[in-house]
């Protein structure tokens, strides 16, 4: 040990000050550019600095992490990287492997975020299931080729000033040094790098010191407060190596009677040894009175959230044809989907669950389909599902067509149309094949089409063949205080909504419109730069990305009306259900709308924020109750509120802890339900693949 220099110390130690000034103006830069953390409206400085101050000590652990490899090679008595030339190139090639690496990483963190609002993390995997859509979807909407240039750039940038501070300190004369001194710097770095890497200097129990963890940088409540206290290294790995359950029975039997209450699932099933969750629901006496049932047709609005409509506020008024079916039909305006992303919309559509998966979407489990749904109570409805590309993303043509009989998919190689981007042919375009299918129908059986949109979606492409629609010509700035990071996204805005008016101007004109229930609904909101004219809640409790507008429009069926209570996507096929007047037995979470709420004051339950460690919650109209998935801080929050931040939890004991466990319990109900609601004999759901009349036929996936 007395030829140890402090030579390979100073390596060691400029290594680790180098990495931690790069992380540290990494996240001023991820603060400037990426966050959308505003101080005021409800946002203190002192947060914003507490939550920095957590991400830097994640900074200098990934430092010293980044390190610690160079540091047993340095440490090493005779053979070392001061002495040993294949130890010095062992060294270099774990530099330019990590230097890749994590530049890699924060790249695509950033440009994760941009696009879903969310620090990169485990979930990131369900992209590589679709790796050719996922590549095609990253090429037309990002600067591929730049960016890949900036990542070898900035690699080999790293890899180069660390070639630079290795040859300033192991390759300077060696200089003995006295046995204590050696001791003191050993001891001295050992401690000060376990303390970098524990993250913390107060409350450590030497029996069991807790390292600094993900959960520190959200004590605020506010996810995107929270997200600036991350680094996506190490919480991509912590998210990856975190293992999953399937569910736990005894945290759904603990909250059982809750949601036995919230279903209306009978008082026998409640105490069974296995919980239940079925429940029969019989015609309703506020059925329509037709002779023959009416046709439905479920639009899904993509990357569609209540921010970007008119009727919701906006001020650049950029939905006036969905403004106007709104203001005719049946009006929702707190409507949340229960979890962000496409994929687990069409999952909670179909089924009636939140998909509640940690890592993929439940549609990417072949374990737990098909499922039961409401949809197979349309027994005497044709049913159709339509989407302008690959229903193969996500695999959600495996949930659609098992679950729902003799369901009829059409998707990318079936329409006549030419694809528009890498989501296939343009909205407008498939509203015309589609709508030409559906006036050929038998007008004497009714139909059920779904109809999956997806033009609002990087790259926002604008066709040429769009009819008369006119793109309107303004700035970036001008869109942003409208919540559009682009003027390209607010025209994507402007032709879905224009796609859909068109669309229920063929239905009139092809003679089916005044038989048909069409119910129209976002499945999450896009990424938003800001939002002045909604409530501050939305923005700091994250409930932007989940409230979606939705509208049932039957103007020759029902007459105008807005539902002010909460309501949830799930609740929608159950409502048309009960308007058709359709018997079924429900297995999953929906509810008839028209029915009363047994819990009270109508509560949805909600993910705030995804991945193995999710933010939970319950919406009503007036409160927000989340925590962490195991129930751990938790917190109440007023919706109207200026300061929607502030826990009103003691002000509001009662409530708080009826939406508490009401949180709790469906959550953990629902991740039972993905297993409990599979079909276990397959011949329940009979898949049918039908191509467009004269069109060749297509296989299935």
């Amino acid at each position: 040990m007395h030829r140890l220099t402090f030579r390979r110390l100073r390596y060691l130690l400029a290594g680790v000050f180098f990495f931690f000034l790069l992380f540290a103006l990494l996240r001023a830069g991820f603060y400037i550019w990426s966050s959308e953390v505003t101080l005021g409206e409800g946002t203190h400085a002192a947060e914003v600095l507490k939550t920095l101050g957590v991400g830097l000590r994640f900074d200098l652990r990934l430092a010293i992490l980044l390190m610690l490899p160079l540091a047993v090679l340095a440490i090493l008595p005779r053979v070392n990287l001061a002495t040993s030339r294949p130890l010095r190139w062992l060294g270099r090639l774990w530099l330019l492997v990590a230097s890749l690496a994590v530049t890699l990483i924060y790249i695509v963190d950033f440009g994760h975020y941009q696009y879903l609002g969310l620090r990169i993390n485990s979930s990131i995997l369900r992209f590589f299931s679709d790796a050719q859509i996922s590549a095609d979807m990253v090429w037309q909407s990002y600067p591929v080729v730049w960016l890949t240039l900036l990542w070898l750039a900035a690699g080999l940038f790293i890899f180069g000033v660390m070639l630079a501070l290795e040859k300033r300190t192991l390759d300077r004369p060696p200089r003995s040094v006295g046995t204590l001194p050696v001791a003191l710097a050993v001891v001295a770095t050992v401690v000060l790098g376990f303390l970098g890497i524990l993250g913390r200097l107060e409350d450590i129990n030497p029996r069991n010191p807790v390292p600094l963890r993900w959960g520190d940088a959200f004590f605020s409540g506010s996810t995107q407060v929270g997200a600036l206290g991350l680094n996506p290294v190490i919480f991509l790995w912590d998210t990856v190596r975190t293992p999953l359950e399937r569910y736990d029975m005894a945290a759904v039997r603990e909250y059982y009677p809750e949601v036995a209450n919230y279903l209306g699932v009978e008082a026998s099933a409640a105490g069974a040894a296995q919980p239940r969750f079925d429940r029969h629901i019989g015609v309703q006496p506020h059925r329509l009175q037709r002779e023959r049932p009416p046709n439905v047709v479920f639009i899904m609005l993509e990357s569609f959230g209540a921010s970007v409509t008119g009727i919701h506020g906006n001020p650049l008024d950029p939905t006036p044809h969905l403004d106007s079916l709104a203001r005719q039909g049946w009006f929702f305006p707190n409507l949340y989907v229960p979890v962000t992303g496409t994929a687990k919309t069409v999952w909670a559509t179909v089924t009636g669950i939140p998909d509640v998966s940690r890592a993929e979407s439940a549609t990417r489990n072949p374990f737990i389909v098909p499922q039961h749904t409401v949809a197979n109570a349309f027994r005497a409805h044709d049913k159709f599902y339509a989407i302008g590309g690959s229903a193969g993303w996500a695999n959600m043509n495996a949930l659609i067509v098992s679950s729902v009989d003799g369901i009829k998919l059409y998707e990318e190689g079936h329409w006549k149309s030419k694809n528009a981007d890498v989501w296939g042919v343009s909205d407008l375009n498939m509203f015309k094949e589609v709508d030409a299918m559906l006036r050929d129908m038998p007008r004497d059986k009714p139909f059920f089409a779904f109809i999956q949109t997806a033009g609002n979606h990087r790259p926002f492409t604008i066709p040429p063949d769009s009819d008369d629609f006119e793109v309107k010509r303004i700035s970036d700035a001008e869109a942003d205080p409208a919540g559009f990071r682009s003027a390209d996204q607010y025209n994507a805005v402007r032709l879905q909504d224009y796609s859909v008016g068109r669309f229920i101007e063929m239905a009139k004109k092809s003679g089916y419109h005044d038989d048909t229930i069409f119910v129209l609904y976002g499945d999450h909101n896009g990424r938003i730069s800001q939002l002045p004219f909604m409530p501050p809640a939305y923005e700091a409790l994250n409930l932007e990305s989940l409230n979606v507008p939705a509208v049932i429009y039957a103007p020759r069926m029902i007459a105008p009306r807005v539902t002010a209570e909460a309501t949830s996507l799930l609740d929608l096929l159950p409502t048309v259900a009960g308007l058709v007047g359709v018997e079924y037995t429900n297995t999953t979470m929906g509810r008839d709308i028209q029915l009363p709420a047994p819990e009270g004051e109508r509560a949805v339950p909600v993910v705030l924020r995804e991945g193995n460690f999710p933010l939970i919650g319950v919406v009503t109209q007036h409160y927000l109750v989340q925590m962490n998935a195991d129930g751990s801080s938790a917190s109440m929050h007023e919706i109207a509120s200026k300061t929607p931040l502030d826990n009103v939890a003691e002000a509001n004991p009662a409530e708080y802890q009826r939406l508490y466990r009401l949180a709790r319990g469906l959550h953990e109900a629902a991740r039972l339900m993905l297993y409990s609601n599979k079909v276990e004999d397959s011949s329940q759901a009979v898949p049918v693949h039908s191509p467009l009349p004269d069109a060749a036929p297509h296989g299935a996936h």
